[in-house]
């Protein structure tokens, strides 16, 4: 009988605990403000973004053109949820401009863009190996390839409520190159032909039919290699990401110009973001000299290949890793952690020196990501919060944490906006 009416007090108790756990609501953990930035404003050299804000003005015209957005970068972009938050947020006011460019298939296991879904059937994709790792492959932006034989699929399933007027591909022409076939699910298919004479990139948009969405890519007769994709709307924002896990900016020289020239040249952006830093600040070896060349380079090449465009370096934001297990000289600059186990490397602050430096020197943009996610230490202690807004690694941020991030860029971006055209219309 006392073993009864103890489990029954048990039970009794296990229940009433059960059922205060499933009242008690989920309080979201208040996420952290903004850090300060280098400069005191949210945009350091805001004044050089002004093409891009006389772009976002004429999304109130009656007909208004599209606003393209590019972000180039490293994994912190190619995941997606970053940029995709950004997107989001400047869609929901300047518009729906369409998912903007992709890579041409799946770049890496677990690839899941906002906006649109992706599937290859057949089809196979090849990345380019990252500079330090292997010799230089002539290719695109996107880092990749979509390589279809004849019969292979590359599927493109656009989430609901975003209209598309406009597909367009980039891929490599040539006399052994084949027919693309587009088949949306509503209304007729069309066709792309990559056979010429020459060898060369070629970029081709169809038009799309109001209704149509899910739409599949089909090589017919002979093989095809696709560059990027691109889902366009008509009018309002698209943001594309094309980024790489484990690259660097000098990854990006070693992209094939005439490619990389046709892409930019088929869809101007009227803003370009160069997201790069972190896998420049982790390695021991890098020459800041010879970076700081390299970023010159690079901005000068973009400047004459898309000479209308604004450009924004993303500064390399706060990383840490654990402490090497060895004696010797260290090039680390601070620990981090209770217990000092993480560790920054001192090449993060030398790239962010020299990304500033060089912004000012150009006339170039420039976003604090170090300043605006806490400064010293921030990875560490976003990864230790109780909703953790990094992972476990201190480089790589969690979903919560690209949303969170990306809002803060999202906002600095139209905040400096509106500043910039009050002082154009005198506040009104």
């Amino acid at each position: 009988m006392i073993r009864a009416a103890t489990a029954a007090v048990i039970l009794s108790l296990t229940v009433g605990l059960t059922a205060c756990r499933a009242q008690t609501p989920y309080t979201p953990v208040e996420r952290p403000a903004p850090g300060d930035t280098v400069c005191g404003a949210p945009i350091c050299g805001a004044e050089f973004l002004a093409p891009a804000f006389l772009a976002l003005e004429a999304s109130g015209d009656p007909d208004p053109a599209r606003i393209h957005i590019l972000q180039i970068g490293d994994s912190h972009t190619a995941g997606d949820q970053i940029s995709g938050q950004v997107r989001s947020r400047m869609q929901a006011r300047f518009g729906q401009g369409g998912r903007g460019i992709l890579p041409p298939g799946l770049p890496y296991v677990g690839y899941a863009p906002r906006q649109v879904s992706v599937a290859m059937t057949g089809a196979g994709y090849l990345p380019a190996p990252l500079i330090a790792g292997g010799t230089r492959v002539p290719m695109g932006l996107a880092g990749g390839q979509g390589r279809l034989e004849a019969g292979d699929h590359l599927s493109l399933m656009p989430d609901p409520g975003a209209p598309l007027t406009t597909l367009g591909v980039c891929g490599q022409a040539g006399p052994d190159r084949g027919t693309l076939q587009i088949i949306p699910d509503v209304g007729l298919p069309q066709a792309i032909d990559f056979s010429r004479e020459t060898a060369g990139p070629l970029c081709v948009e169809v038009a799309l039919l109001p209704g149509d969405a899910n739409l599949t890519l089909v090589a017919t007769d002979a093989p095809v290699v696709l560059d990027d994709v691109r889902l366009w709307g008509k009018g309002g924002l698209s943001l594309s990401n094309l980024g790489v896990v484990g690259s660097t900016l000098m990854d990006l020289e070693g992209r094939d110009a005439a490619t990389v020239e046709a892409q930019l040249r088929a869809d101007p952006p009227d803003l370009i973001l160069l997201a790069y830093g972190t896998n420049e600040g982790f390695d021991d070896g890098l020459d800041a000299q010879t970076y700081e060349q390299v970023l010159r380079g690079r901005i000068a090449w973009l400047r004459r290949v898309v000479p209308d465009a604004a450009l924004l370096i993303l500064g390399a934001p706060d990383g840490s890793r654990r402490r090497p297990p060895i004696t010797g000289p260290e090039r680390w600059s601070q620990s981090c952690g209770s217990e000092g186990d993480w560790q920054t490397p001192s090449g993060l602050a030398m790239v962010r020196d020299v990304q500033r430096r060089v912004s000012e020197d150009l006339g170039v943009a420039f976003w604090d990501w170090y300043g605006r996610m806490g400064g010293a230490c921030s990875a560490d202690r976003l990864a230790g919060a109780d909703e953790p807004l990094m992972r476990g690694d201190r480089v790589h941020f969690t979903a919560t944490g690209a949303e969170w991030i990306g809002d803060i860029l999202a906002d600095d971006l139209m905040s400096t906006y509106d500043g910039w055209r009050a002082s154009r219309t005198g506040g009104n």
